[in-house]
């Protein structure tokens, strides 16, 4: 039995992958990391070290996850039950967000930290996902087309997030008070991405070696010590994106920073979702099939440059014709930013479980996000945000000489490390 999937079968994925990422294009479109949830938080009276955080932190909750969920998922032999199951954990927090918002509309003192509780817990469940989701994500394609694959997907994404931009905007600019309107769009949110989450079940899946033998909870450490000890090229790339952290407290500052700077109004946060989707979209349809041709890491190349153009645009606007040219560039960056990271995992991977590689690099990278928001903030509060920036700027242009002079573009032909390959 071959182990590749058939065009036919190829094509059926795409659409239901589509549809699934259109789905969460829309959620995540009222609970984004760049404009909503900071805008959100300064209007409940966060404090600034608490708005900072906000992208960094979720970062972090991500990563804290998912070295246990690669353990737990080591074994898995129902993929689709699996990958269904862990998307569930995401349903609670969102339900109690959207339900306290949207009905009980708490707006004293204490109301930040409630719902950066459940941010806080989302993050988690968010984490907990991505390996089983990444593993079966090679099972859903091809090796050759699925740089392609994830672009389209991603674009599809995009197009969500435009439709859940206007409804953003149409929420926020209406005479729903807040913090109702916010609560309105987590709960929209909730259904999104319970719907994405049911269309798992249609996919075709590769078939699974039946020689394929359980590992061991002690192989699997063993396996990851020497993946640490000897995968040189990998650690090199672990490296750049250790320097690529510190965009995590500009993400979340660009924002509140510029409105600050502007006085815009907070609705404006629907345009700046419909302007970064749809440059989300542009990004990872191009890069993904750039990198299909060039090679993932110098896809992955482009998204932190368009990230350094963000930054740069950020600190020379002098109208809303520049805060809007940001959240573009942002877009394109964190669209490009998805096939081309994802794909080398698969590249560093080889034949080896995926998941490990992933739980490895957001593992790795935590603390150095960690350490990203603590100077940020101590640092800003002293000498300023535009100080922040441009000491974000010159750790972007350093791991981006990083990834494109001492990294190595990985194969399953070359890798530097010598394991036992999966069978």
């Amino acid at each position: 039995m071959s182990d590749q999937l058939t065009k036919p079968q190829l094509r059926k994925n795409l659409m239901l992958n589509s549809i699934h990422e259109s789905c969460w294009g829309v959620g995540i479109a009222f609970h984004n990391s760049y404009a909503v949830i900071p805008l959100f938080l300064h209007q409940l009276g966060a404090p600034h070290s608490v708005i900072l955080s906000v992208a960094g932190l979720f970062s972090v909750l991500l990563a804290l996850p998912q070295f246990f969920s690669a353990i737990m998922g080591r074994n898995i032999k129902n993929q689709k039950t699996a990958v269904v199951a862990v998307h569930t954990l995401v349903l609670p927090p969102l339900f109690v967000m959207g339900f306290t918002f949207g009905v009980f509309a708490p707006t004293g003192p204490s109301a930040w930290i409630f719902y950066y509780i459940c941010f806080i817990l989302y993050g988690l469940a968010i984490g907990f996902i991505i390996p089983i989701w990444a593993n079966f994500v090679q099972l859903v394609t091809n090796r050759d087309s699925r740089g392609s694959f994830l672009g389209i997907s991603f674009m599809f994404n995009s197009i969500g997030g435009f439709v859940g931009g206007f409804l953003l905007r149409y929420i926020l600019a209406g005479d729903i008070p807040f913090p109702k309107n916010f609560g309105y769009g987590f709960l929209i949110m909730l259904v999104s991405l319970f719907i994405g989450m049911i269309v798992f079940l249609w996919y075709d899946l590769k078939p699974v070696s039946k020689k394929q033998k359980d590992q061991t909870l002690r192989e699997f450490l063993n396996e990851t010590k020497m993946i640490v000890k000897t995968h040189s090229n990998f650690k090199r790339y672990i490296l750049a994106r250790i320097f690529f952290t510190a965009n995590f407290p500009a993400v979340s500052l660009y924002a509140v920073y510029m409105k600050d700077k502007f006085g815009f109004a907070i609705s404006e946060a629907g345009i700046f979702t419909i302007l970064n989707v749809f440059a989300f979209g542009i990004g990872s349809y191009v890069v993904g099939h750039l990198g299909d041709r060039i090679g993932h890491k110098n896809a992955l190349a482009i998204s932190f440059i368009g990230h350094l153009l963000a930054l740069v645009m950020a600190l020379t606007a002098t109208s809303m014709v520049g805060v809007y040219a940001v959240f573009f560039l942002l877009g394109f960056a964190l669209g490009a930013f998805m096939p081309a990271s994802l794909n080398l995992v698969y590249d560093f991977a080889g034949e080896r479980d995926n998941k490990t590689y992933m739980a490895l690099i957001d593992t790795s990278l935590a603390p150095f996000t960690i350490l990203m928001i603590v100077l940020a903030a101590s640092i800003g509060a002293i000498m300023g945000t535009q100080f922040i920036l441009a000491a974000v700027g010159v750790s972007l242009i350093i791991g981006l000489l990083i990834l494109f002079f001492w990294v190595k573009d990985p194969n399953q032909k070359e890798q530097d490390v010598s394991l036992p390959r999966n069978a």
